[in-house]
């Protein structure tokens, strides 16, 4: 018990504590945020959460959320980010972990320091699109592996999350902001992605790939109740419209 009360207290340290009371009253001003099936997310133990994304202000967003559930949440965020003086310090203080997008840092392995964060009892936010999606009408795309193998070698729970309403804040590589009139968020938690069928098997591509496209399926299908409509029954595949995953487009 006392171990188990130790790691509550560490998993929202001083810095998170700081950068929190300094965003979230702000982002109260102009955002309405709907929860819905909040109860979904684990109170305790360790989980990875998996959430679309469609602009760059969904970080913000997702914490926010997982914050005012009572979990700390920790990032799989690109490396370039903790090379700014400063937000790279916070970066590391906070508990965050650096992805070489490019694939030149060899010593670079995000999917270890998941797992470690994931040993640790805490929470790990993957965006299994790895980028914005490159789906004209925002729906999620094709997603990569990350998300599926941290759970499925760490043993832990993956919950799928849609959000929806931030594109009206901050457009899809928009650069322009725009809080007013104040917007509303909704976000929808959806029950444990069912990996019984692929636990105790080698992490070949094959069963990868099967998986991940189980939880972006489950993803697209809470945003199509958020949304109204009924989601695409193929996700967009940015190598088949000859887009980079990566970058601006």
């Amino acid at each position: 018990m006392a171990a188990q009360a130790r790691r509550a207290r560490s998993e929202k340290t001083p810095v998170f504590r700081f950068i929190a009371g300094a965003v979230i009253p702000i982002f109260e001003i102009f955002t309405k945020f709907v929860i819905i099936d909040g109860d979904k997310m684990p109170k305790t133990g360790a989980f990875v959460l998996s959430p679309n994304h469609f602009t760059e202000i969904d970080p913000i967003i997702v914490g926010r959320v997982v914050w005012k559930l009572g979990r700390a949440p920790r990032f799989l965020a690109k490396a370039s980010l903790f090379r700014i003086p400063f937000v790279g310090w916070v970066l590391r203080r906070a508990g965050q972990i650096p992805v070489e997008r490019n694939g030149t840092d060899r010593t670079s392995d995000p999917l270890a320091a998941g797992r470690r964060v994931a040993e640790e009892g805490l929470a790990v936010i993957v965006y299994p699109e790895g980028s914005l999606t490159r789906d004209p009408d925002l729906w999620p795309m094709r997603g990569k592996f990350g998300a599926v193998r941290i759970a499925l070698e760490a043993d832990i729970p993956l919950i799928p999350v849609a959000h929806w309403g931030d594109q009206k804040i901050m457009p899809r590589y928009g650069r322009g902001f725009h809080p007013f009139p104040r917007h509303t968020v909704t976000v929808k938690f959806g029950d444990p992605v069912d990996l019984s069928a692929y636990r105790g098997r080698p992490l070949d591509t094959a069963m990868l790939a099967e998986a991940t496209n189980l939880l972006m399926h489950d993803i697209a299908a809470l945003l199509g109740e958020l949304r109204g409509e009924t989601p695409p029954a193929k996700l967009w595949d940015p190598a088949e419209h000859n887009q980079s995953e990566i970058g601006r487009f």
